[in-house]
């Protein structure tokens, strides 16, 4: 399954970088997140795991997510197995317009036997899933925006 989203960011490419990337906070930002646990000490890199837990159909669900590419101020990649799927989420961001034309890629694959038994019944998920990611993308973008419009103030 892909999902690929996009939208416009009145704020620079770092900022928004800097916003996505800081999982620790991620909470603050993303409001389908409930909680963030860092499972790995230090700045966001290659090899960065944390704990994710949002609501997701009515039930509270963790994933653990790994960094497995960084382009500083660019994109950053995460990786996470869950239910026998493995997952990638890519970010990009690249200038446009005086701002960031930012982009969410996922694909999941299935991997165990029972997963790919699931196929059909995850494409039906998809159009639900495709929603949320759009909120995450669009909470990116409230909060980029906010912190762009408190520098210019400052």
């Amino acid at each position: 399954m892909k999902i690929l989203l996009s939208t416009q960011i009145d704020a620079p490419p770092e900022l928004v970088f800097a916003r996505a990337t800081d999982f620790a906070n991620a909470a603050d930002t993303i409001s389908g997140i409930t909680r963030i646990e860092m499972l790995t000490p230090g700045p966001t890199a290659v090899g960065t795991r944390f704990r994710e837990t949002r609501v997701m159909f009515g039930k509270e669900h963790s994933e653990t997510l790994e960094v497995t590419a960084l382009d500083p101020g660019r994109s950053v990649t995460l990786g996470c197995m869950s239910c026998g799927a493995e997952y990638v989420s890519e970010f990009r961001f690249e200038p446009s317009a005086g701002g960031t034309h930012a982009t969410l890629e996922v694909n999941s694959k299935p991997v165990t036997f029972m997963a790919k038994l699931m196929v059909p019944v995850c494409a039906m998920m998809k159009k639900s899933m495709s929603a949320m990611m759009a909120k995450d993308l669009d909470d990116l973008k409230t909060a980029a925006e906010r912190d762009t419009a408190a520098a210019s103030q400052a």
